[in-house]
């Protein structure tokens, strides 16, 4: 079946879809997750509808903007100019891992435009259990080889979708040993490419489709492209270019001020291999602390990172929502959504570990 790429709400060059527009029938969240749970279907096989954002959770994104668009600014071209002195090959093949790789390989391609570098930008699915779209990734190796590959994503949690990464590639030739993976801040420790480890307000990380170019994540599909969703009712909410096109200003205004490109290194790594080390058993001691003292036999129900646990709450049935600090100002949109949908919020200090906000998953069956 032949799929014409799309760009969603982006302007065409910042991002082709490699994805099969679906029109599926959507699955309420309390029936979603109980047929997660009880393993008669995949989350992959399933979309629930995403609702408008509240004018209070919109009040929330504009202040991570405000709040956090600098430092993503200056952490998107720290990591592009790092990409551009760690990959010769030319166009660097940027492969987002839909969904929440996306507006930030979008930020990507904008710096790397600014800093005179080729680049391509495919927007491709990694699943959970299922894998990566082995379809979508041989149209790009046969267009463009593996040696610009790498591979985008915004953050870590606790490495699922790393070790589902490494998983994919392992097999297939022309990669190497440790996958490129590249997001902007890595708590699990497990990247390729970090700007950092903290766990923050990523603006991007506490919406959904509105930010992603109206597209939902991935569907699952055995032999042609994933598929997915576009949310057409979230239109009047979509800020995916006019967030991309601010981080875009502010990287514009850094790049004025450094001249010199002083602040901009020109060796990788930038978070070294050491505090990765770190960085990964902190998050494996605190995933085993939670599954011991919550009695959770799955570690899929834990949701770790303030971003992960924003999204959980958003789309899964939540238990308990964890936090290191309620006056903590990263973490007041999540706990809005946790009082919205009754789920209860602890304020436990450093049971977190390296992470500021931890949801776990209701056991429904």
């Amino acid at each position: 079946m032949s799929i014409k790429p799309f760009s969603g709400s982006y302007p065409d060059p910042d991002v082709t879809f490699l994805l099969t527009p679906l029109d599926m029938e959507m699955t309420d969240v309390k029936t979603k997750e109980a047929l997660i749970q009880s393993g008669k279907k995949h989350y992959s096989e399933m979309l629930s509808l995403e609702n408008p954002p509240s004018q209070l959770h919109l009040d929330i994104f504009e202040q991570a903007l405000v709040l956090g668009g600098k430092r993503m600014a200056k952490e998107t071209l720290v990591l592009a100019q790092a990409l551009a002195d760690s990959i010769d090959s030319r166009p660097l093949v940027l492969v987002s891992l839909v969904r929440a790789g996306v507006p930030m390989a979008v930020c990507l391609m904008r710096a790397l435009r600014l800093l005179d570098i080729e680049a391509v930008h495919y927007g491709i699915s990694i699943i959970r259990d299922r894998g990566i779209d082995t379809v979508a990734l041989d149209k790009i190796e046969k267009k463009h080889g593996t040696e610009g590959i790498c591979f985008i994503d915004g953050w870590t949690g606790k490495g699922a979708i790393a070790g589902e990464l490494s998983k994919a590639l392992i097999n297939r030739p022309g990669y190497p040993e440790k996958p490129r993976l590249v997001v902007l801040a890595d708590p699990g420790g497990c990247s390729w490419l970090a700007a950092s480890g903290d766990d923050w307000l990523i603006p991007f990380g506490v919406m959904g489709a509105p930010i992603s170019g109206l597209v939902s994540r991935s569907v699952w599909h055995a032999t042609d492209l994933h598929g997915c969703v576009v949310y057409d009712n979230l239109r009047e909410y979509d800020c995916s270019s006019r967030f991309v096109d601010q981080i875009e200003a502010h990287m514009k205004v850094q790049l004025t001020k450094t001249a010199e490109s002083k602040e901009i290194p020109t060796k990788t790594p930038i978070l070294d291999e050491q505090i990765k080390a770190r960085l990964q058993t902190q998050c494996h001691e605190v995933i085993e602390t939670l599954a011991q003292q919550y009695q959770i036999s799955s570690i899929n129900r834990i949701k770790p990172g303030i971003a992960e646990a924003t999204r959980a709450v958003m789309r899964r049935v939540p238990e308990h929502v964890l936090v290191r600090d309620k006056s903590d100002a990263d973490v007041q949109l999540l706990l809005y959504l946790a009082e919205k949908v009754g789920a209860p919020v602890t304020e436990v200090g450093e049971l977190t570990g390296n992470y500021r906000a931890i949801t776990i998953i209701k056991q429904v069956v």
